[in-house]
């Protein structure tokens, strides 16, 4: 399972890179479609406890948006 909710927050990184950094969690819902919405949610707060995103906002649609300084990779 973690394998898989990692593959889902580099596709939802992907998705953000390529809409502009940011995107409302119903719009990851029908944009990446090969995950489940409760893969989709496991893998934004992953995203957001590491600090490569940033959730905005509250159920039932945060916004979430990519970093502008994400941790360094040491």
């Amino acid at each position: 399972m973690i394998t898989w909710i990692g593959f889902c927050a580099g596709e939802i990184w992907r998705y953000l890179d390529g809409h502009e950094g940011e995107a409302h969690l119903k719009e990851l819902f029908t944009g990446i479609k090969e995950a489940p919405e409760q893969t989709i949610m496991m893998a934004v707060g992953w995203l957001g406890r590491e600090g490569y995103v940033i959730i905005e906002g509250g159920l039932p649609n945060p916004l979430i948006k990519l970093n502008p300084k994400p941790p360094s990779k040491s």
